[in-house]
């Protein structure tokens, strides 16, 4: 099963804040978590994931620096910044609904079969 790019699109923000509000990280790493924590069911890519970043900082909901990791490697680190917690609570109160409306007409499908 793959997930549309729809589906893939609407849930970036929210999967990326997430991720950040556990603490900074970097953009193959949270490419890598995303596909763990999905069971290799969602496939980030690089040119998918840096313009959501681009556009997150943009909107000032993270901030990046550069810094040379522990292995010499230059790797540019991305931190949730408050106005993001604030988006990320906004965004998870609405990802909840949706869910469970969802889950409800699911359940009720599932009743009526």
């Amino acid at each position: 099963m793959t997930v549309s790019k729809d589906l893939v699109a609407a849930s970036a923000t929210p999967l990326v804040l997430s991720i950040l509000s556990q603490g900074e990280n970097y953009g193959y790493a949270i490419i890598k978590q995303v596909r763990d924590l999905s069971g290799g069911k969602m496939q980030w890519t690089d040119g998918m994931l840096y313009p959501v970043l681009h556009r997150l900082e943009n909107q000032g909901l993270i901030k990046s620096e550069d810094r040379i990791s522990e292995t010499g490697r230059k790797r540019r680190y991305y931190r949730i910044e408050d106005k993001g917690t604030t988006v990320l609570e906004e965004q998870r109160s609405q990802w909840m609904l949706v869910y469970s409306t969802l889950k409800q007409l699911w359940k009720e499908e599932l009743c009526l079969t």
